[in-house]
């Protein structure tokens, strides 16, 4: 996993609309979007291309490695999300 999206997360999308391989969930058209308490980057189709972080506006998404400790936990849920 390269990026992990953690619980600040405001549900913007502008990460969403940065992402050139649409591994960030849930959109606002999907059936789940309104219930989700944040995005979530998949481990497995992220890129590791950095495109979501300048357009974070809350400064919720890290690289795997830079993740704090209090929000490790963060790279599981985002996982878990897809079912990995």
């Amino acid at each position: 996993m390269a990026y992990v999206i953690v619980d600040t997360c405001t549900k913007d999308n502008l990460c969403v609309e940065a992402c050139p391989v649409d591994c960030i969930h849930p959109k606002q058209d999907e059936p789940d979007y309104e219930a989700a308490v944040q995005l979530f980057v998949d481990p497995e189709a992220c890129i590791d291309c950095g495109a979501c972080i300048p357009v974070c506006p809350t400064n919720s998404i890290f690289i795997l490695e830079e993740l704090p400790a209090d929000k490790a936990d963060f790279a599981g849920k985002n996982a878990a999300y897809y079912g990995k």
